[in-house]
């Protein structure tokens, strides 16, 4: 090493944190002034702080929620096309639409008759009343 070209090697500094922690290292400054240290950091004490000011945390949150029920939608239909529907299955699930589609078709009609018997009892109130 060359002589008179290292700077001065002070054993104790003081580190003061703008938190009030006081500590001592070794460094070839004096003193020291910081903002943060290990007493008040984030990181060490635990504590995250998130400072939200256009609400972006809980837009990102949103969308992960949105991602992951997406992702569960894509594999219960991957589940699905794997599972082969067997004959009678398939001939009960036919059956079984073929029977409300025949439910639907009389309600229908029902509810015609009835529009139907209404108008007719309103035209014979009509005559009675002339």
């Amino acid at each position: 090493m060359k002589t008179d070209i290292h700077p001065e090697y002070f054993h104790k500094a003081t580190v003061a944190c703008a938190c009030g922690a006081n500590f001592e290292v070794g460094s070839t400054m004096k003193e020291y002034r910081v903002d943060v240290c290990s007493h008040c950091h984030p990181f060490y004490t635990g504590k995250q702080n998130l400072v939200d000011t256009a609400g972006m945390v809980d837009k990102f949150k949103a969308r992960q929620e949105i991602a992951n029920r997406r992702k569960a939608e894509l594999e219960n239909t991957a589940k699905n096309k794997d599972k082969k529907e067997t004959v009678e299955e398939k001939m009960t699930r036919k059956a079984q639409e073929n029977k409300a589609e025949k439910e639907a078709e009389k309600e229908a009609k029902e509810e015609e008759k009835k529009v139907i018997a209404k108008k007719r009892a309103a035209q014979t109130v009509v005559k009675k009343a002339d």
